[in-house]
C-alpha cells in the first residue's frame, strides 16, 4: 500500500463528521450570514440588497444588555450544574450498583418531559395559591405565602433542572473510571475525603468539567419557553428576541444578525472554555 493511499484510509473515519459538520452548521451559518446581510422587504421578507444597517441596530445597549444578560445566565447554569454534579456523579459512582442505576434512572427521566411541562410544574410549584410557600407557612418557616414566580430565581431554578441531567450524563462515564487508589494515596498521606477530592479527583477531571460545562452552556443558550413561562420581560434571553423578530415581527433579516452575533460570541466562550480545560505540560 503506498504511503498517499494510507494516508486516505488514516482520515477516511473523519469524513463522516466533516460532512455532517459541513451539512448541519457550516451551510446554515453561511446562508444566515448571508441573510443578516440583505435588507427587510415586509412583502417578501427580504430583498437581496445588501446593508449593514441590521448589524448597525443591533449594536445598542438595549441588544448589548440582552446579549450579556444570555450569556451570563447560561454561564451561570453551566457553572451551577458543573459544581453540584461533580461531587454528587462523584458519590453516586461510589454507591452500590442498584443505587446508580435508580438514581440514573430517575434523573434521565426527567429528559422525557418537554420545555412545556417542566416550564408549567415550576410555575406551579413555585405560585402562591398552590406553590411551596404555602407547606413553608404550615410548617411555621413563613408567615404567608409568596409567589417566587416570574423571577430570576425562577428562571434560573427551571434551567438548571432541566440541563443537570445532561451534566450527569457528561460527568458519570469519567468518574466512573477513576481509580480509587488516587484517593486512598491521598488518605494516606493525611487528606481527608473532601481534601482529596478537591485536590486529587477535580484536577484529574479538568478536561471532563470543561467539556461538561460547554455542553450545559451550548443547551442552556438556547433556551426559549422556561424564560417566558418563568421569567419576566428583562429575563428573557436573547433566543426570545430571534424567535420574536423571525416569526411575529417578520423581519427575518434582523433575527439571522441577532444570531450571528449569538454564535460568535458563544463560540470564543467555547474556545476559552476549552483553553481552560487543556491540561497543562
Amino acid at each position: 500500500m503506498t504511503g498517499a493511499a494510507s494516508g486516505v484510509k488514516d482520515q477516511a473515519p473523519l469524513a463522516f463528521p466533516a460532512v455532517m459538520l459541513t451539512a448541519f452548521f457550516v451551510v446554515p451559518f453561511g446562508l444566515m450570514i448571508a441573510v443578516s446581510l440583505f435588507t427587510r422587504d415586509q412583502a417578501a421578507f427580504y430583498q437581496p440588497i445588501l446593508t449593514l444597517a441590521n448589524y448597525e441596530r443591533f449594536l445598542s445597549a438595549f441588544f448589548g444588555k440582552v446579549l450579556l444578560f444570555s450569556l451570563g445566565l447560561s454561564a451561570l447554569v453551566s457553572a451551577i450544574c458543573v459544581t453540584v454534579g461533580a461531587p454528587f456523579v462523584y458519590l453516586l459512582t461510589r454507591a452500590p450498583r442498584r443505587t446508580q442505576v435508580m438514581w440514573l434512572v430517575a434523573l434521565l427521566a426527567v429528559l422525557s418531559l418537554s420545555e412545556v411541562i417542566i416550564g408549567f410544574a415550576w410555575s406551579t410549584l413555585l405560585s402562591r395559591t398552590a406553590g411551596i410557600t404555602n407547606l413553608f407557612v404550615a410548617l411555621g418557616l413563613m408567615s404567608e405565602p409568596d409567589a417566587w414566580s416570574p423571577s430570576f430565581g425562577a428562571v434560573l431554578t427551571g434551567m438548571v433542572y432541566q440541563a443537570f441531567p445532561y451534566a450527569t450524563l457528561v460527568l458519570y462515564p469519567a468518574f466512573s473510571r477513576i481509580d480509587p487508589s488516587w484517593s486512598e494515596a491521598a488518605r494516606t498521606m493525611g487528606a481527608n475525603p473532601f481534601r482529596a477530592f478537591l485536590t486529587v479527583t477535580l484536577p484529574a477531571m479538568r478536561g471532563t468539567l470543561a467539556a461538561t460545562f460547554i455542553v450545559v452552556f451550548v443547551f442552556a443558550l438556547g433556551a426559549y419557553l422556561l424564560p417566558q413561562l418563568l421569567g419576566r420581560p428583562q429575563h428573557w434571553t436573547l433566543s426570545v428576541l430571534i424567535t420574536d423578530q423571525a416569526i411575529y415581527q417578520s423581519n427575518m433579516p434582523f433575527a439571522a444578525a441577532m444570531a450571528v452575533f449569538l454564535v460568535v460570541a458563544s463560540l470564543l466562550l467555547v474556545m476559552l472554555t476549552a483553553m481552560f480545560g487543556r491540561n497543562p505540560t
